[in-house]
């Protein structure tokens, strides 16, 4: 699991591409990461965020909330 430090970091780099309207960024192991849309970008994003605040709070998140749909 990364460090705090580095999921920060990561964070960061990936929402400056997004501002930038960059679709690939490439990590500190030199593995390119593209993405198809902003969407995706978006959720990458939030998985960051909720990952950063895992990891502040010491503790695994306690409410796992499903969101489904039917695809209409």
């Amino acid at each position: 699991m990364a460090t705090l430090t580095e999921l920060q970091t990561w964070r960061d780099a990936l929402f400056q591409a997004r501002l930038r309207g960059v679709r690939s960024v490439r990590d500190q192991n030199g593995e390119e990461i593209a993405y198809s849309s902003d969407r995706e970008m978006a959720a990458a994003l939030a998985a960051a965020d909720r990952a950063i605040a895992e990891a502040q709070s010491g503790q695994p998140p306690s409410t796992i909330i499903f969101k489904t749909s039917k695809g209409l």
